[in-house]
């Protein structure tokens, strides 16, 4: 039997159903009824595991709908995550990740970047120890917080191409973006330059071809850091 994979963020729901370590075809949902998505995933197959990493609250109700369709349901919190050397604080996506980089990279430090709704930056020494981590505002959220919070600059997009500085409201704001995160993460890859960077997240390639250092870009991360944990239940029962 597979394993399902669902990882519920701030803004959007991913899936993946695994077999063992290995992922097969990714889902992405953003709406309101996201217990329907999960549910047209399991309509023709029941999984083994579900591993559900969520940075929301599910009701009860929500978890006996789960719990009816698979064989185990694993919900990611710091109790499921005891014996692995992870900060119970840390939310269950970048416990995921960290999960993740350690199978992928065993034996190397890794500084991992996720470009979401939020920008998280999290270090693991070589042998695969937490070493602190932080937490800032992710790409969109800063030009929506731009917007919001001042009196008249406008809400910008994502630019395909930006310079390293502006000729108009538009483009100032684009770079000063843009450059900010650059620069942002550039020093923190300078802090650890022994280290593989890892970028993971929706805008992860498009900041690993602005670095001058190379860059490891994977894009389910978390995913796959679920499967690592769903194929472990397996292997235990």
């Amino acid at each position: 039997m597979a394993n399902l994979l669902v990882e519920i963020g701030n803004t959007a729901l991913k899936a993946a159903w695994s077999e063992g370590v290995t992922l097969g075809k990714t889902f992405r949902y953003q709406g309101e009824k996201m217990m329907d998505f999960i549910l047209s995933l399991t309509k023709k197959e029941k999984p083994e595991v579900m591993v559900v990493a969520s940075m929301i609250q599910l009701s009860g109700p929500d978890l006996v709908l789960l719990e009816g369709e698979c064989a185990r349901l694993v919900m990611l919190d710091s109790e499921q995550l005891s014996g692995r050397s992870i900060p119970a604080w840390l939310s269950c996506d970048r416990a995921a990740s960290i999960v993740a980089a350690r199978y992928l990279f065993k034996g190397k430090g890794c500084t991992i970047v996720d470009f979401g709704t939020t920008l998280t930056i999290d270090f693991l020494d070589s042998d695969g120890m937490y070493r602190g981590g932080n937490i800032s505002l992710g790409c969109r959220t800063r030009f929506k917080a731009l917007n919001r919070y001042s009196r008249s600059l406008p809400l910008i997009n994502t630019p395909e191409e930006n310079p390293s500085a502006g000729y108009s409201v538009a483009s100032s704001i684009e770079a000063g973006v843009i450059c900010g995160i650059q620069f942002e993460i550039e020093r923190y890859l300078d802090e650890k330059p022994e280290n593989i960077s890892v970028f993971t997240g929706g805008d992860a390639n498009y900041f690993a071809k602005r670095m001058k250092s190379s860059i490891f870009v994977i894009s389910n991360l978390v995913l796959m850091g679920l499967a690592i944990i769903a194929e472990d239940y397996v292997r235990k029962n």
